[in-house]
């Protein structure tokens, strides 16, 4: 049973690392995000791995403020409070009303705590 769970720990680490690299090319996905998922993932599975993404050139150091302080930059707030404010109106005219009520509620709930992580 422990096998099994280290094996989906492992798969769910790809599998965010996958979506944290699409993030890269699409401006909507988060990237860092993704890769705090995996690093957590990887900790469970595969320490080393967790411990590579930690000391990623690029996204290492807003991984390892997260892991030791849960910290998020200035930048990753105003991206973060930004994109959930602009996937309202796109929400809107995908998908109409009542739909667009999700992002405004996540913006509502997910955005006061994002500004109050420390910096």
């Amino acid at each position: 049973m422990r096998r099994i769970r280290r094996h989906v720990w492992l798969g769910a680490g790809i599998f965010f690392v996958a979506l944290g690299t699409v993030g890269i090319f699409l401006p909507i996905m988060p990237t860092v995000v993704f890769y705090l998922l995996a690093a957590w993932c990887f900790s469970k599975s595969h320490p080393a791995w967790a411990e590579r993404l930690h000391n990623h050139p690029t996204h290492g150091h807003h991984l390892r403020a997260w892991r030791d302080r849960r910290a998020v930059s200035r930048r990753g707030k105003v991206s973060a409070i930004l994109a959930m404010s602009a996937s309202i109106p796109f929400t809107w005219l995908v998908a109409g009303w009542p739909w667009m009520m999700i992002p405004v509620v996540v913006l509502v709930v997910v955005g006061p705590w994002i500004c109050t992580r420390p910096e």
